[in-house]
């Protein structure tokens, strides 16, 4: 296990177990089509760091490897909630040896390699690494020890980041924080990642070709 892992969380591309709430808007497919590209998108932007990359993955027996790559490492997601499924996978990679484990949501395709990098550094001086999302929660976290941090959080709540912050205060740790961003979970904020992909802040093409054709099958109704 090298010192710094990158674990995205991530769910198995199925019709109707992903990105459920734009599902109402793009359809249960053309939802799933999106989150797969996100995938995509997310494998090329996590490799190549100075961290190794795990893929923690639901359904556990599910494999993502046709999608980001042959030989990805994958780690099965285990625990009654999101939050237990947090707390179990930092704690896997810590007892495997892991020095610092900075935890990406696949929900926010649009993070760049640079703010990845910026999370492990900030791990150096720091017990823990926050990047807010607008709506209440946090698209990526890190910590340098298997911290309860998790431990009575209602995840996927508009209170999460702030309950967050309150339970790390509780354990006294020093946390970073990074500039908030979005994730994609709303057709607002499909529109945003659609503006930064149109003026070139940002490259993803997997996600670009995707918005593409759900725009297409639109326009022809």
């Amino acid at each position: 296990m090298a010192a710094d892992v990158l674990v995205v969380m991530a769910r198995h591309p199925t019709p109707g177990a992903v990105k459920t709430r734009l599902a109402s808007h793009l359809g249960a497919e053309g939802a799933c089509a999106l989150y797969r590209a996100f995938l995509a998108d997310l494998a090329t932007t996590c490799a190549d760091g100075a961290w190794s990359v795990v893929w923690a993955v639901t359904p556990p027996q599910a494999d993502l490897r046709p999608i980001v790559g042959a030989q990805a490492r994958q780690l099965a997601q285990r625990g009654a909630d999101l939050a237990a499924r947090m707390q179990y996978a930092f704690a896997d990679l810590f007892a495997a040896g892991a020095a610092r484990v900075v935890m990406l949501g696949a929900d926010a395709p649009h993070l760049a390699r640079a703010r990845l990098a910026d999370a492990f550094a900030a791990l150096a001086t720091h017990d823990a690494v926050v990047a807010p999302t607008r709506d209440g929660g946090y698209c990526l976290i890190g910590l340098t020890a298997p911290h309860g941090l998790f431990t009575g959080i209602a995840m996927g709540t508009a209170t999460v980041y702030a309950e967050t912050m309150a339970r790390a205060a509780e354990l006294g740790l020093r946390v970073a924080l990074q500039e908030t961003t979005f994730d994609v979970d709303e057709p607002q904020d499909l529109e945003a990642l659609a503006r930064l992909i149109d003026a070139g802040a940002v490259s993803l093409p997997a996600t670009a070709a995707a918005l593409r054709s759900l725009a297409r099958r639109e326009r022809a109704g």
